[in-house]
């Protein structure tokens, strides 16, 4: 229930802000003057500030969410040797990727995960479970530690919420277009725009919008691999497929939706077609590119 509402609360401000937004740039409608054709230039602002907008906002607040989402507990002092190991364990990392120190958390789960999210590669919060301490030996730890920091170094937070944002401006641009086409040359509808037009474009936004979750999640499985890669470097590649071996042999447990694309496990999904909205490759193929890099 407080996942809920704290979803419905978030998202509402954000439109408040959006709109308030619009209003600043003068935009209030996207019809021309005479009220019969599009304004495009007011359709483009309007695409790109819903499209990138509500992306940058939550990467903003990306990390405030995702301790509330989660309940997890940023160590400030760490109150025995585990909590100690993993401040200098990710401290360690960090400098070695030459990003700044990121805040390090545990939240509880039964399930082994973990997750790094934030707005920069200096501003950013990695978190493990207390399912993923007590499963997974020190080594395996390091590994998975290795990959969220390498997440933070690769900016992918940054690079998956700019795809995010162009994927979102053309579905909106896209849907309205239709709408207007259905509206106006379909419906006969000659001013304005009528229940057509707001149907058609709710449909097609959800169409496009699916389709473009494709495109989204085929890069957040690329970069999935590369920080396999990066927590190799910065454990070691034995480290890391046996951290992968071991999260095969556990229960799942997927993170919130706002974090799962930087967690350490996704879904899995037996149907071929459903693996194209995957953000994680299968572990399976996890492990074998590390292996495959190995003999190379």
């Amino acid at each position: 229930m407080k996942r809920i509402f704290l979803f419905l609360a978030t998202n509402i401000a954000v439109l408040a802000v959006l709109f308030f937004v619009l209003s600043l740039l003068g935009v209030s409608g996207i019809l021309d003057e005479q009220r019969v054709g599009i304004d495009y230039g007011n359709l483009l602002i309007l695409a790109a500030v819903f499209g990138f907008g509500g992306s940058f906002i939550s990467l903003v607040i990306s990390k405030w969410m995702a301790k509330r989402l989660t309940g997890a507990k940023v160590i400030t002092t760490p109150r025995n040797e585990v909590e100690n190991w993993l401040v200098q364990t990710v401290s360690r990392q960090a400098s070695r990727a030459g990003i700044g120190m990121p805040e390090v958390a545990i939240f509880d789960s039964a399930a082994p995960n973990a997750f790094a999210t934030g707005m920069s590669r200096n501003n950013a919060l990695v978190a493990v479970s207390t399912g993923l301490l007590r499963t997974m030996n020190q080594d395996e730890v390091e590994a998975v530690l290795g990959h969220e920091v390498s997440h933070v170094a690769n900016g992918d937070m940054v690079t998956l919420t700019l795809i995010q944002g162009v994927v979102n401006t053309f579905v909106i641009f896209i849907s309205r277009l239709v709408g207007h086409f259905v509206d106006r040359v379909i419906l006969k509808n000659e001013e304005g725009h009528g229940v057509g037009f707001f149907v058609t474009t709710i449909v097609t936004q959800i169409v496009f919008g699916i389709l473009a979750s494709v495109i989204v999640m085929y890069f957040s499985r690329q970069r999935e691999f590369r920080a396999d890669y990066g927590g190799a470097d910065l454990a070691s590649n034995q480290k890391m497929i046996s951290a992968l071996e071991k999260l095969k042999r556990s229960i799942e447990e997927p993170l919130p939706d706002q974090m799962a694309s930087f967690g350490i496990n996704g879904k899995t999904e037996r149907l071929e077609w459903k693996r194209l909205f995957m953000s994680h490759p299968p572990l399976d193929e996890r492990i074998a590119a590390l292996k495959s890099r190995q003999m190379s």
